[in-house]
C-alpha cells in the first residue's frame, strides 16, 4: 500500500491497487484498491489441500471466494506460521498450480479494461509466479517490491526453505527490476538467491508525517514505549524484561511501559506470558496497552512515551516504525542488526547496541532515559532527517525514477 501511497504523489501518473487472495482492510487502506479480489483465498487454500477439489467447477470457486465468505477468512487471517503451508507458498512462487489459466485471463482482462498499463508492480517476491504468466499476455514491464520475504521462506523447513529461495531465483528473470528499501536487504536477497542484483534498485520507505501533531510537553513519570505487533519474534519479551530490570533494581523506580500495536491470536498465550511476569513482579499498573492504535489513539500514545524500542529477535529488513518514531520527535534504541545501523545512521534518531541481549538492551535504556539532553537532541534529529529525507514524497522521487528506467 506505501508503494501504491507514493507512486500516486507523481504527477501524470496513473496506478491502481488490485487485491489478491483476500479484500483489503478498509480501515487502514481507504480506497486505494479496487474492490475486485483475484485469486481467492478459500479456493486456493482447498485446492492445494483437499485433493478432489484441485479441479473445482468455476461455480463452486465462484461461490468460495465471494465477498462474504472473503470477508470472514480476512477476519480470521492473522497467522504467521508457515506450517502447513509450504507446498501453498511453492506453488504460488512457481506460478502455475496456485495461478491458474482461467483466473490469470479474468486478471488480464481487468488490467487492460482501461488500457494497456506501461508496468506491474508485484508486491513481493512470494508471488512471482505472477511474473512470468503475465509477461506472456502483456507487452509491459514487471517490478517487484523485496522487504522481509526472508521471515516466512526461512522459518520453512527443508527441503522447501532451500527449493522457495531456489525457484525465487529463477523466477526473478521474468522480473525488470526489484525494488528494496535497504542495501542490507539487497545483500540478503542476493546472497540467499545467488543472483547478481545489477538490476535492485534501493528506494528508501518514506512516512507521511501529515496526521501527526506536535507532541505536547507535560510533566508525567519517565515511559518507555513499545510501538509493533506484540510478539515474540519482534522482541516485546526482552523489552519486558529490560523493563523489570529497571524498576526491579530501583534504577529508575517510576517507570512506566506503554505498549502500542496490536497482535493475532498465535500471540495471546505469548502475551499473557509477559502480562503474567509483570504481574509477579507487582508492576502491572505501570503497564499501559493502547488497543487503538489509529490516528487519535497513535497521537496519545507519542505523547505518552519518551524513547522508543523493538529488539526484534530476526534482523529486520527496515522497520518503518522508527521513521515513524523519529517524525513524531521520539528516539528510538535498538539491536545493531539487519537494517537498523543503516537506517539509523541515516536519520540519527537513536542509539543502537551490541551485543543483542537484554542487559546491553537494559543498559542502553538507562542511559537514554536520564540523559533528558541526549533525548532531545536524538529527537529532533530523527525529526528533521524524516520529515526532509524520508518522507513519503522522497519516497515518491524515488520509486518514479526505478519506472523511468524502464
Amino acid at each position: 500500500m506505501l508503494y501504491l501511497r507514493a507512486i500516486r504523489k507523481v504527477p501524470g501518473i496513473s496506478a491502481k491497487g488490485v487485491p489478491l487472495y483476500l479484500p483489503p482492510d478498509r480501515t487502514a487502506s481507504g480506497n486505494s484498491f479496487e474492490n475486485e479480489v483475484f485469486f481467492g483465498a478459500i479456493s486456493m487454500y482447498l485446492r492445494e489441500k483437499v485433493p478432489f477439489l484441485r479441479n473445482m467447477p468455476v461455480s463452486l470457486e465462484k461461490f468460495l471466494d465471494s465477498a462474504p465468505f472473503l470477508k470472514l477468512a480476512s477476519r480470521m487471517a492473522g497467522t504467521t506460521r508457515t506450517e502447513g503451508l509450504e507446498d501453498l507458498t511453492l506453488n504460488m512462487i512457481e506460478g502455475d498450480n496456485a495461478f491458474r489459466k482461467d483466473e490469470v485471463d479474468r486478471l488480464i482482462k481487468y488490467l487492460v479494461s482501461d488500457g494497456k498499463p506501461d508496468i506491474i508492480h508485484l508486491s513481493n517476491a512470494l508471488i512471482l509466479g505472477l511474473a512470468r504468466q503475465v509477461k506472456s499476455r502483456i507487452d509491459a514491464k514487471i517490478v517487484c517490491s523485496l522487504l522481509n520475504e526472508d521471515d516466512w521462506v526461512d522459518d520453512m523447513k527443508e527441503p522447501y526453505r532451500a527449493k522457495a529461495w531456489e525457484m525465487i531465483a529463477r523466477e526473478a528473470v521474468y522480473v525488470d527490476r526489484f525494488i528494496t528499501p535497504s542495501n542490507y536487504y539487497k545483500e540478503l536477497f542476493r546472497k540467499r538467491t545467488g543472483l547478481k542484483g545489477d538490476n535492485i534498485d534501493v528506494v528508501p520507505l518514506g512516512f507521511d508525517h501529515g496526521a501527526l501533531t506536535p507532541r505536547s510537553e507535560i510533566s508525567r513519570p519517565p515511559s518507555l514505549g513499545y510501538f509493533c505487533r506484540i510478539s515474540h519474534h519482534n522482541g516485546f519479551d526482552k523489552l519486558t524484561d529490560a523493563f523489570i530490570k529497571l524498576k526491579s533494581g530501583k534504577l529508575i523506580p517510576d517507570l512506566a511501559l506503554n505498549v502500542c500495536g496490536g497482535y493475532t491470536g498465535d500471540d495471546k498465550p505469548f502475551i499473557t506470558r509477559q502480562i503474567k511476569k509483570i504481574q509477579k513482579h507487582g508492576f502491572h499498573k505501570s503497564v499501559k496497552i493502547y488497543h487503538d492504535f489509529d490516528s487519535a489513539g497513535k497521537i496519545e500514545f507519542f505523547n505518552d512515551v519518551d524513547v522508543i524500542s523493538v529488539p526484534v529477535r530476526k534482523h529486520d529488513g527496515y522497520g518503518l516504525y522508527i521513521l515513524e518514531a523519529n517524525s513524531a520527535g521520539l528516539p528510538v534504541v535498538q539491536p545493531a542488526t539487519g537494517a537498523f545501523p543503516e537506517i539509523i545512521g541515516i536519520t540519527g534518531g537513536g542509539i543502537t547496541y551490541m551485543p543483542d541481549s537484554v542487559e546491553e538492551l537494559t543498559s542502553s535504556l538507562l542511559r537514554i532515559l536520564n540523559d533528558k539532553d541526549l533525548r532531545l537532541s536524538l529527537g529532533k534529529s530523527g525529526q528533521e532527517t524524516v520529515r526532509s529525507e524520508l518522507s513519503l514524497e522522497k519516497m515518491s522521487l524515488g520509486l518514479s525514477g526505478v519506472y523511468n528506467k524502464l
